[in-house]
């Protein structure tokens, strides 16, 4: 099924979250999965979770790295580089609020990836309050179904999850809506404000989506450079 709603202010959002995640991995990717969630809780207070992998690019390299690894796998100020994911995580409530706003069904959580130089998302409908399910429950479920990774190189007991899952998710059909796109082609007019000094020797963003454009595919960034200087 088709989202409903795609407005401009909604595709400028994608383009966002595009260019956050391409800051936000330091080296190069061939594919990436996130997963965010969003539900109210009392006085109408979203809160909810976040996390990516990515698929380094190379022979070597088959396994997906998690947004959390990042810090101490690139030698990264860890309390710096949360605040990137939190300005990240910033734009998918972003998305939420314009739902709000448009008066259409509110969606308690989201897959995005990108994948062959398209964006993908998906969201979806279920009720996350269901106490059936834990959060880490989730993350086994989706880390198995997203990323693509074999059963047997779970734990016994992550297992068992899944299995669980594979069963009861013949009787419970979700709600879902999808939406792609082609990656943008043309450098974005908007400039965002990220934190600093993290970015502030970042290089111009219209010469990295230039050569985003140029090279046709994933291009690794400056980041990792300016957490070192």
């Amino acid at each position: 099924m088709q989202v409903m709603v795609t407005t401009t202010e909604i595709k400028e959002v994608y383009k966002e979250i595009q260019k956050k995640l391409y800051y936000m991995i330091p080296e190069k990717w061939s594919r990436v999965y996130l997963y965010a969630s969003i539900t109210e809780k009392a006085y109408a207070v979203p809160v909810g979770e976040m996390y990516f992998y990515y698929f380094p690019k190379g022979i070597l390299k088959k396994n997906p790295v998690n947004v959390y690894e990042i810090p101490a796998k690139f030698n990264m100020d860890e309390e710096q580089y949360l605040k990137l994911v939190k300005n990240l995580y910033s734009s998918i409530k972003k998305l939420r609020e314009i739902y709000k706003k448009e008066k259409q069904p509110l969606w308690t959580n989201v897959t995005i990836s990108i994948v062959n130089y398209k964006f993908n998302i998906e969201y979806n409908y279920a009720n996350l309050d269901n106490k059936e399910q834990s959060n880490y429950e989730r993350h086994i479920i989706w880390r198995y179904e997203r990323l693509g990774m074999d059963i047997n190189s779970f734990s016994k007991e992550d297992k068992k999850i899944i299995e669980k899952h594979l069963v009861n998710s013949c009787i419970n059909i979700e709600k879902v809506e999808t939406y792609s796109e082609p990656l943008y082609k043309k450098p974005l007019q908007n400039s965002f404000e990220y934190e600093k000094p993290i970015y502030e020797k970042i290089q111009d963003e219209n010469k990295l989506m230039n050569e985003l454009e140029a090279e046709g595919q994933n291009i690794s960034n400056q980041i990792l450079a300016n957490f070192k200087k």
